[in-house]
């Protein structure tokens, strides 16, 4: 008996750590997306948008590529490594459909300081003046390239780390207020950034606090070194690049394929560079030498990762917030999932093994998916075809760039700036929905651009955790009332059969940013803990149930369960008397929840609403102006919902 006993703990002990094949698939499949995607493609619907997509991209991709690696202070050619090596790897790794990884103004800026502290231009004539090293290129570019390289290699053991300790889920502190404050700042420190090309000056590198109003003292006290034509190339280029890009938007829905304005100011500029000697004659600063193909690996100097610590940490939790922000917000517009720590171990893997062939640390950049969203691009496909692209330049095409004058290139990156920098509407929003939400906005913006984009991330979040600890003491606890409890006290206003078709939650808690989540699943609990206890009564109860839980669930449910009432119109009656008070996280996630249920045909009341509530609400979302949403009480929302159901019974009389 003992024997028997044995053997059959032995045979459950080896059945539960044996790995199976099917759990290991589904392992590759979690942690390499393209597995999941790649044996759906269809070639025939997206293989023509994701090529168009593709070349446009690689044009952003090149731009930017040798503009931020200016930024980073390494020579240019680093910047077109920097522009395949990390999109190869977000494709693999990355859930965001239109999130293009490779070089990002912010992570250079921050990397530039790093070089520029190590490796600064005094060093230069004191290095060995040695062309054979890698390329043809300097011991000095080799060295300041090293330290960037450093940089992208510790940030992303960093995010790497931060995915194994699940760290993802911390990302709720990063409101939106904050989000944008911070890219608004770190745009406007680009700008500042361009300004010497864009005038054609030679401003000296200048970093620490403050150096955006440095920067501008400089070019105030020294504005007669303006050079008149870099000036007006300058005025012109970006004249060129908004009309066009202003018109593509207009007529995007009549066109097929956006003119690609960007390559084509690029080729006129470099022939015309090339032709009238412009470089000679005005002195007008070009791009310069761009040696061909990409040079062995190598790891970078391990010797200066102590030096590089506080650099790395920003490029870390900079460059995942902004490219967080985007694939979230990718993920919203096209309706499908990202999983933060996914995206931690994208990002953080996208950073380190680029590090090891020359590259300046990586994220995702809002210009990038703008040209995906504009060229309507399907999947992560067409940043697989930028890369075949950028591999042409890299090759064949980088040393006709030698002629690409700096103030075209510096237009070009300032009107790609351009969804970063519009962000100051958001200010009128903040203000109508919540005015501490604007506050916050503001102070993480001025502090943005007195220190850095870190610095000014860092002191959103604190500033959002302290203003939320000062106030959810004076909020009520959450609790939610007894849905029939609530049916019981209106039911001697209107029958019982109205009732049947009424799901009614009562919200007693604040909704802000913290909660937001929690909210939504707890009224999806709610909604599946009554569809369960009714599921018996009978067939009705269950197709209004399913219709409540269809629009919450973000399309998780059966097939079945996502179809509406055929014969009844259901109603759901969120109770707000205890929402004490709210931010702009809150009130969108009200609309969201509201939008969801129109969509699915399902009625949604809002009782005991704060004039300031239905303010916001009203300011935020579409809502449905045809008929009211808002009542006084639960007994109103009720009686609307029983009136509206014995017209509609009317009008179904009249008719027959």
């Amino acid at each position: 008996m003992t024997g028997a006993k044995r053997k059959k703990k032995n045979v459950l002990w080896s059945k539960m750590h044996t790995p199976h094949w099917e759990d290991f698939k589904q392992w590759c499949r979690k942690r390499l997306p393209i597995l999941e995607w790649a044996p759906h493609y269809n070639l025939k619907e997206n293989l023509l948008p994701d090529t168009v997509s593709g070349i446009m991209l690689a044009v952003q991709q090149v731009t930017q590529g040798l503009a931020f690696a200016i930024l980073s202070s390494v020579h240019p050619v680093f910047g077109l490594y920097g522009s395949l090596f990390p999109a190869i790897i977000y494709a693999m790794f990355g859930m965001g459909h239109h999130v293009a990884t490779g070089t990002f103004a912010l992570t250079s800026l921050i990397s530039a300081n790093a070089v520029e502290r190590l490796v600064p231009l005094s060093v230069q004539n004191l290095t060995t003046q040695s062309n054979t090293s890698v390329l043809g290129l300097s011991d000095f570019e080799m060295q300041r390239i090293g330290v960037a390289a450093a940089v992208s290699f510790l940030g992303g053991v960093i995010q790497v780390a931060m995915f194994v300790l699940q760290l993802g889920s911390a990302t709720f502190l990063l409101t939106e207020p904050v989000i944008s404050a911070m890219t608004t700042g770190a745009a406007t420190h680009v700008v500042t950034s361009q300004v010497k090309y864009l005038l054609g000056m030679k401003i000296p590198y200048i970093s620490g606090p403050l150096t955006f109003f440095y920067i501008y003292a400089y070019v105030f006290e020294n504005i007669k070194s303006v050079r008149l034509e870099a000036l007006l190339l300058s005025l012109l280029s970006i004249t060129v690049l908004v009309l066009v890009k202003e018109l593509n938007e207009q007529f995007k829905r009549k066109i097929k394929v956006v003119l690609p304005v960007d390559l084509v100011l690029i080729i006129a500029s470099s022939f015309a560079c090339y032709c009238t000697s412009m470089e000679k004659t005005y002195g007008l600063e070009v791009v310069g030498h761009i040696p061909k193909g990409i040079p062995p690996p190598r790891a970078p100097p391990m010797h200066v990762l102590s030096a590089v610590i506080t650099e790395a940490f920003g490029v870390a939790l900079v460059g995942y917030v902004a490219s967080l922000a985007l694939a979230q917000g990718s993920a919203k517009k096209f309706k499908y999932s990202v999983d933060d720590n996914q995206e931690l171990l994208a990002h953080g893997l996208s950073n380190v093994i680029p590090s090891f062939f020359f590259c300046i640390p990586s994220a995702a950049a809002m210009g990038r998916t703008a040209v995906l969203y504009s060229t309507r691009a399907k999947t992560q496909v067409a940043c697989l075809i930028s890369c075949i692209f950028v591999l042409l330049v890299i090759y064949a095409i980088g040393p006709l760039l030698y002629w690409l004058p700096m103030c075209v290139l510096a237009s070009i990156i300032v009107v790609g700036l351009k969804g970063m920098l519009i962000q100051f509407r958001d200010l009128k929003k903040y203000w109508n929905v919540d005015k501490i939400d604007w506050g916050i906005w503001v102070s993480t913006y001025v502090f943005t651009i007195c220190f850095a984009a870190n610095v000014g991330l860092l002191f959103g979040v604190v500033c959002t955790i302290a203003i939320m600890i000062a106030r959810f003491p004076r909020a009520k606890t959450l609790s939610i009332k007894n849905i029939k409890e609530m049916e019981f006290k209106v039911k001697t206003e209107v029958d019982g059969e109205t009732l049947k078709q009424v799901k009614i939650v009562s919200i007693n808690n604040p909704l802000v940013f913290l909660n937001v989540k929690k909210f939504h699943t707890d009224l999806i609990n709610i909604i599946q803990k009554e569809n369960a206890s009714n599921l018996l009564l009978d067939d009705i109860s269950k197709c209004e149930q399913n219709t409540l839980l269809s629009p919450l669930s973000n399309g998780n449910c059966s097939e079945e369960a996502s179809q509406p009432c055929q014969n009844e119109k259901c109603s759901l009656i969120l109770d707000c008397s205890g929402l004490t008070f709210f931010d702009y996280s809150g009130v969108s996630m009200l609309v969201e929840v509201y939008m969801d249920c129109k969509n699915q045909s399902v009625d949604v009341s809002l009782a005991h609403c704060t004039a300031s509530l239905i303010k916001a609400m009203k300011y935020h979302g579409n809502l449905d102006s045809e008929k009211p949403i808002f009542f006084e009480s639960v007994s109103a929302a009720i009686s609307n919902i029983h009136s509206n159901k014995n017209l509609s019974k009317l009008s179904d009389h009249s008719e027959v």
